[in-house]
């Protein structure tokens, strides 16, 4: 991994978010909007990035938010990774989306209903295409090795970064800027999760309504975000004395083939364990784990059993969603971004709002950030809808395991 961007709540850069996470600082917010006036959930995380600023008229007029997050997060990874020169050719780009364009779906549909056929967008099928993010990022970089678009619900992000990486494993590319987007804060998205009793629904101030692991968890918070790699070939890096921050040591994506919604503990252990197979590592050599707890009742308890079992229950855990929110298809890239920055500067961001441990969680829960320097290989979980789940081994650059 030699470069990285992100867009959060937290940040307007992978940057400032980790500095943010550090300082344990939350991205929720109130949903001020008319829009959300009647909505039962009214708080969500939304990127203190201004698109319109970012990108050129051109560029913002003819993109979904989603392409917006997702090109602006590519090009800050694409920079820090100095531009490499590679054959288009051996370039590829892998972004997962789990919505896609959704919010150009509402808006125009509102458009179509109020004012006609005539009122809608030329630009709207292609601002709704799920792969529409990872088609303009291949159009920036020029790559022509593939531009491919996981689409597994939460998992897409870290889905996309296993894929990227088994893309040059393979010997098909030497370069691959992989990640994940969602924008899906809007009236649709929180209406359809609340539904299913998927988000908090607290009247907590909103900085302190997403609370994983915490006894009074009830939910999570919706928030859009994005979050991208460069991975390389390491021959191909250090040919070029490019800055290796980490590498992908091992990766694993499973499906639980159960139920549509309910996910599977015994699946979560799986994947875990076949991560740390192809990384050639067992749980004793596991520094951290960067959890997917998303804050709802059942599913950090069920997380947390998997991780216990993995890698044990003395092993340190933490969800940055407490000041994230969930990013959906965004939130397994920002994953793997923190976990990697953690690896490099021995600090690891802790979970924010653990005001009552919940007892049958049984992990070593951080709750403010802590020192990890021994650590030289940490797991970082996505699973999503649909029985999609994956985890990826990432090592620190100097790591001999």
């Amino acid at each position: 991994m030699t470069g990285m961007g992100a867009v959060t709540p937290v940040g307007a850069t992978a940057a400032l978010t980790w500095d943010g996470l550090l300082e344990g600082r939350s991205g929720i917010s109130m949903l001020d909007d008319p829009w959300a006036q009647g909505l039962p959930v009214r708080v969500a995380g939304r990127v203190t990035a201004d698109p319109a600023v970012l990108l050129s008229t051109r560029e913002y007029r003819r993109m979904d938010r989603c392409g917006h997050l997702a090109l602006i997060a590519a090009r800050e990874a694409w920079a820090q990774a100095g531009r490499p020169e590679v054959d288009p050719e051996r370039l590829a780009v892998v972004i997962g989306s789990g919505y896609g364009g959704l919010g150009t779906v509402v808006a125009q549909t509102r458009l179509l209903d109020s004012g006609g056929p005539r009122r809608v967008s030329p630009h709207t099928l292609t601002q709704i295409m799920a792969n529409g993010p990872a088609a303009w990022v291949s159009i920036d970089v020029g790559a022509r090795g593939g531009a491919r678009t996981p689409v597994s619900a939460c998992a897409s992000g870290a889905e996309a970064i296993a894929e990227g990486a088994e893309m040059i494993r393979s010997g098909a590319v030497d370069v691959v800027v992989a990640g994940g987007v969602d924008a899906c804060v809007n009236e649709l998205t929180i209406a359809g999760f609340a539904q299913i009793r998927a988000l908090s629904t607290s009247d907590r101030g909103p900085e302190e309504v997403s609370r994983p692991f915490d006894r009074d968890r009830s939910g999570f918070v919706i928030a859009e975000g994005s979050g991208i790699l460069v991975l390389e070939r390491e021959d191909f890096a250090r040919a070029r004395s490019a800055e290796v921050y980490g590498r992908i040591a091992g990766a694993a994506v499973t499906s639980d083939a159960g139920d549509i919604v309910a996910a599977d503990p015994a699946m979560q252990r799986r994947v875990m364990q076949k991560a740390l197979a192809a990384a050639s590592l067992t749980g004793p050599d596991i520094g951290f784990v960067h959890a997917h707890a998303t804050s709802t009742p059942l599913g950090d308890r069920l997380e947390a059993g998997a991780i216990a079992a993995v890698v044990g229950n003395q092993v340190p855990v933490t969800s940055t969603k407490s000041m994230t929110g969930h990013m959906l298809g965004g939130a397994g890239a920002v994953g793997a971004i923190v976990t990697l920055q953690a690896l490099r500067t021995g600090m690891l961001p802790g979970t924010r709002n653990i005001d009552n441990p919940d007892p049958a969680i049984g992990l070593n829960i951080k709750n403010e950030s802590s020192r990890c320097d021994a650590a030289t290989a940490a797991i970082t979980n996505a699973f999503g809808f649909g029985g999609h789940s994956v985890s990826l081994v990432i090592t620190a650059a100097t790591a001999t395991l």
